[in-house]
């Protein structure tokens, strides 16, 4: 079912790119959720059990390492979920599919600052919903049961541009939802054995606005709380004639009073017993009433705990004689810019941007080989920021995501950079140098749509700030005038960073018409190399 999913959202991923609501060559929802669900997949690869727990625990793993994007890592958070709910489990059903969607849920909620109704949040909600009430009558085939979550994630889906009015005026569904549900169309044909799908079109618009084993689980080895002292695992072999499976949960339920992470799995003719209690000759006792015991293993998690700390603190404390006091990791398009931020001191650039957004484990690497105490992150694109924050949980180090939503951001947040300050006084300071700086961009239209009063068809220059187009034309040269009049008002000084689409002679004549036109305005312009956008403008 996980490969149907993967499969699915490979086969449709340009479908799912071209539902990005802003006409600029940056719709890549559906490749963020892709590469992510692919990297779940390698991370299962070489995973050498069935074990559904022992999977998804890995898939999620690997979800996360490869989550690229506000989508991915929305993605490997409902499918870290997943994990959570099916540890240990050795089948699934309606009810442990339901919890699973439910976990997943609350943590991929939980995951973003400030959720917003109309997205992947608001259709894995509706699903997870809908699998609950299913799941509590009686009756039923799963694959039914599979099928009526995804009509509900689908009914919810074409309703995402109520939600979300910037949906509605481009004419299309929330992406990242969109991508979901295929995960879960692949994974119905994984299951019944039909086709993967592709994405009819229709889809892309939205609707009118008006028995087996038994357990009890909850394996946590948390032994930064050690509440219950001793692992204990033994079987019960040879039970007694008189044992029934009601006398197996009657001693299931008494470990739940000595214990914590009670695993009972079995029938009447072996059962397997793990529990960490205080009292583990209490738990021998009681299984000793059913039967006869075998392989009996009680570990000391305190014992083992002080010799994982002071493993850990002896590598911890060598590692740290020899990092550097502060880096900077940059994410940045183009040569050029990737110029600019090393002369600026960023220790680390990662190649990245509209059209490719570097992953969790990209931002997580870059931050390792610096090999320093206090690291500033610059994700220099709004879809980076999330992953950038994923990528500081899963540090060793002290990391400092800056919010830079762009690169003249992130050059304004290098340049007030001081190695004499405390990390602090330089993320105040960092997170402050953007703040009254005005930008744009300078683009073509990727596909027609109309918005803010434009009505812009595909190959049109366009000028977009604050995600708005701001002015549309046949020129670059024309577009580019008219964008910087919407920033330049009351500004000291306008640069352009020019893309690898432009010679340094038409920007050079491109600065000139602006000095004319802005003779009290210093002009100063850059080479970039960035990608698909012709020009990028900061005024400040």
């Amino acid at each position: 079912m996980l490969a149907g999913g993967a499969k699915a959202l490979e086969l449709n991923r340009p479908v799912i790119d071209e539902l990005n609501v802003f006409p600029v060559p940056d719709g890549d929802t559906g490749t963020n959720m892709s590469l992510t669900m692919s990297a779940a997949m390698r991370e299962i690869a070489p995973v050498g059990t069935e074990d559904i727990g022992e999977l998804a625990v890995a898939f999620s793993k690997g979800a996360l390492k490869g989550a690229r994007g506000n989508s991915g890592v929305i993605l490997s958070q409902i499918l870290k979920g997943f994990a959570v709910a099916l540890d240990a489990k050795v089948s699934i059903d309606k009810k442990t599919f339901a919890s699973a969607l439910k976990r997943g849920t609350e943590i991929a909620y939980g995951a973003v600052t400030k959720p917003k109704e109309g997205t992947i949040l608001t259709v894995v909600r509706v699903m997870a919903e809908t699998a609950a009430a299913i799941a509590r009558k009686r009756g039923g085939e799963f694959e039914e049961f599979l099928s009526e979550i995804i009509a509900a994630g689908e009914a919810i889906l074409k309703k995402t541009p109520e939600m979300l009015p910037v949906l509605a005026k481009a004419g299309v569904v929330d992406a990242g939802g969109r991508g979901l549900v295929t995960v879960m169309e692949g994974m119905y044909a994984a299951l019944t054995g039909g086709e993967i799908p592709v994405i009819d079109p229709a889809k892309t618009a939205p609707e009118p606005v008006a028995s087996g084993a038994k357990e009890f689980v909850s394996l946590d080895n948390d032994y930064e709380n050690i509440t219950f002292q001793y692992c204990t695992e033994f079987f019960i072999t040879h039970l007694r004639t008189a044992v029934t499976e009601s006398d197996i949960d009657k001693y299931r339920d008494y470990l739940m009073t000595i214990g914590d992470c009670v695993l009972v799995i079995g029938d009447l003719d072996l059962v397997k017993t793990h529990v960490h209690t205080n009292d583990p000759d209490r738990a021998l006792k009681a299984a000793l009433k059913l039967g006869e015991l075998d392989s009996i293993k009680i570990e000391n998690m305190m014992e083992q705990h002080r010799r994982i700390v002071g493993e850990r603190e002896a590598k911890e404390n060598k590692q740290k004689k020899d990092l550097k006091p502060y880096a900077i990791v940059a994410i940045c398009a183009g040569d050029g810019m990737k110029a600019i931020f090393d002369d600026l001191m960023a220790d680390v650039t990662i190649e990245g941007g509209q059209t490719m957004n570097p992953s969790v484990y990209d931002i997580l690497s870059a931050i390792n080989s610096t090999k320093a105490k206090d690291v500033f992150v610059l994700p220099n694109n709004s879809n980076i920021i999330l992953a950038a924050e994923q990528a500081k949980d899963l540090a060793d180090v002290n990391v400092h995501v800056i919010p830079t939503t762009c690169m003249p951001e992130g050059i304004a947040a290098a340049i007030v950079f001081s190695p004499d300050a405390t990390p602090e006084e330089n993320y105040t300071a960092m997170s402050a140098a953007f703040s009254e700086l005005r930008t744009a961009e300078v683009t073509h239209a990727v596909r027609s749509t109309r918005m803010n009063g434009f009505s812009v068809k595909e190959g049109d220059v366009i000028g977009i700030s604050n995600k708005k187009i701001v002015a549309k034309g046949a020129s670059v040269s024309e577009t580019t005038m008219e964008t910087a009049a919407k920033i330049a008002d009351g500004a000291e000084m306008l640069t352009l960073y020019y893309g690898a689409d432009v010679t340094a002679a038409d920007a050079d004549r491109m600065a000139g018409k602006l000095e004319e036109k802005y003779p009290d305005l210093e002009i100063a312009a850059y080479y970039g190399g960035q990608p698909h956008y012709y020009y990028i403008l900061s005024a400040e």
